[in-house]
Parts: structure tokens; C-alpha cells; sequence
């Protein structure tokens, strides 16, 4: 795939403008919550007024919504923004995995049930890495619930990811062992932890270490590995269900931003290439970052979701 020209779809380099002015009021405050799913309780932060627009913001890994730590203040003067942590990330309950499913399907309903506990019946989805698997579920189970879609580094087609990427998952997906465990178990160290934010990126003066300190932090809490081999495991299914998902943003056409870190070493711009043929009417805007481009263009980002929900 090759990504569209700029008539076909709007194509920006680092973003408009600087955001306008916010009013200042406690509304911008972030506040910090659990709500009980399933007998799982589920961490999240929430900012804005209480009858607003709904942004519902979904992270990737190996985050949790600390990664939206930046962009919820920028948001939360005229939006309600909410960003929970899944079941074995962040500040949210890890059951054992042998007491608990850790697959996207069993996630993203999780996540919907969420969204219902809160009282959300009309929201926009932020998605990235994981949620984009997860928000697909998600508008699949409720389209009627989605205003729009913004994407930022998460691919619903295979020829998105890098291949090297993708080779080191094949085997682990053609038979799981421990020979084939390995490469994956890569992806849980500190060393690649932080490759993941620094790869790619081109702002390094504003790469804030506690990021991937945090993450790290999670990934090493016992037991943690298996959750995650667990996760990753069951990524198979999002790739087996792409064409599901293509057909359904081909006949829906819902409003969609695309918002990309266009050095991310894990999703490609064929990934862009690929939501742009789906959705002609995107609007996409590339930045000079990684696969974390929020820690870097955080007020670039937050200046785009603007005018794309205002419009």
C-alpha cells in the first residue's frame, strides 16, 4: 500500500496551529476512579465536564492510561475524557490467568461494560496499539455509540506491521512452546520498553523517563509475564478478524482522525495507507515521532482531536 495524496486525504506534517486558550476550572482537574467490572476493578482517570462530548481513550502496550497523562488536561476544558486501564495493565486488577480469560475478545467486553458502568451511550474512541483491536470490538458491538474514531499507530491490516515485527510473532502463533515463547518474552523488558519510546523519536529532550518506568514497573509485578503472553498470544485474533473489520469501516464510514508517529518501527505508514483506502474522508495528520508520538506532540495531537470532533 502507499499512503494517498494529500487531495485525497488531509495530510499535515506536525500538526495545525497551537491549541487555543482553555479556561481555566476544576473541571480540567484529573481525577482518579475504579469501577468494579465483573469482579475486576478497573483504574481510570477522567477530567472534564460531566455533560460534555465523550472521548474514551484507549492505550497500548505495554501502557496504561498514564500514557494520556498530557493530552487529558489539554482536552478536558470542553470534553469529558476518560481513559481507563485494562485487566492486567496499570492500576486495574490482574486476576491469575487461570482464573481469568486474557484474550481482546474477553477485553473489549470488559471495556464495553465499562462504558456501559459509567453511563456512556455516545462517545469518540481514541486507539492505540491495543485499542485499535479493542475499539474495533467495541464499535462492532455498539456502532450506534461511536462519534468517531481517532487513530494513532494501530493497524487493521497485515501489511501494516513491520515485517521484522511480524516475524518474531509467526512462529509463537503457528505453535506455542518455550522455543517459541522466547522472541516474545523480549517484548516484556526494560531494554525494549524503552526502545519502543525512543525508537523513532525526534524530539528526545521531551522523552519523559517516568513513562517507561511505569510501564516496566507493571510488566515486572509477579505473574505479569503470563498475562502478557497470554495477551500477546491472542493478538492472532485480531489479525484473523482485520477483514471483519475492514468490511465494517468500509460500510459504515464512520468520522475518523489518523494521528501517527510516521517512524513507528512496530506499525508502518502502510498501515496510514490502508485506513485512508478504507476511509477516503480521514483526515490524517503525520508527526516527526514514534510509536509513542503523545510524549512528544502531545499539544500538537490535542490541537488536531479539536477541530476534527468541533467539525
Amino acid at each position: 500500500m502507499r499512503l494517498l495524496p494529500a487531495g485525497a486525504a488531509a495530510l499535515a506534517l506536525d500538526g495545525p496551529a497551537p491549541l487555543p486558550a482553555a479556561a481555566p476550572g476544576p473541571s480540567r482537574h484529573v481525577t482518579f476512579h475504579t469501577l468494579d467490572v465483573g469482579g475486576i476493578p478497573v483504574f481510570y482517570r477522567e477530567a472534564g465536564p460531566g455533560d460534555a462530548p465523550v472521548l474514551l481513550l484507549l492505550h497500548g502496550f505495554p501502557s496504561s492510561s498514564h500514557m494520556f497523562r498530557d493530552l487529558i488536561p489539554l482536552l478536558a476544558d470542553s470534553f469529558r475524557v476518560i481513559a481507563p486501564d485494562y485487566p492486567g495493565f496499570g492500576q486495574s486488577g490482574a486476576p491469575d490467568p487461570s482464573d481469568h480469560s486474557y484474550d481482546f475478545g474477553t477485553l473489549a467486553t470488559a471495556m464495553d461494560a465499562f462504558a456501559e458502568g459509567l453511563g456512556l451511550t455516545q462517545y469518540s474512541l481514541y486507539m492505540q496499539d491495543y485499542g485499535g483491536p479493542v475499539g474495533m470490538r467495541m464499535a462492532m458491538l455498539h456502532p450506534e455509540r461511536i462519534s468517531g474514531l481517532i487513530v494513532q499507530n494501530a493497524t487493521v491490516h497485515a501489511e501494516g506491521w513491520a515485517p521484522e515485527i511480524m516475524a518474531q510473532f509467526a512462529p509463537f502463533w503457528a505453535g506455542r512452546s518455550t522455543e517459541t515463547e522466547a522472541p516474545l518474552r523480549t517484548f516484556l523488558s526494560a531494554g525494549t520498553t524503552r526502545w519502543q519510546y525512543e525508537h523513532g523519536s525526534t524530539r528526545t529532550g521531551r522523552l519523559n523517563p517516568d513513562a517507561w518506568t511505569s510501564d516496566q514497573a507493571g510488566l515486572d509485578r509477579p505473574g505479569n509475564d503470563a498475562i502478557q503472553l497470554d495477551y500477546l498470544w491472542n493478538y492472532q485474533a485480531n489479525v484473523a478478524a482485520y477483514p471483519d473489520w475492514q468490511d465494517f469501516l468500509r460500510r459504515t464510514q464512520p468520522p475518523a482522525l489518523i494521528v501517527w508517529g510516521r517512524n513507528d518501527p512496530v506499525f508502518t505508514l502502510d498501515a496510514v495507507a490502508g485506513w485512508q483506502e478504507l476511509l477516503p474522508a480521514a483526515e490524517t495528520r503525520l508527526y516527526d515521532a514514534g510509536h509513542f508520538a503523545l510524549e512528544t506532540h502531545a499539544t500538537e495531537i490535542a490541537a488536531d482531536i479539536r477541530g476534527f470532533l468541533a467539525r
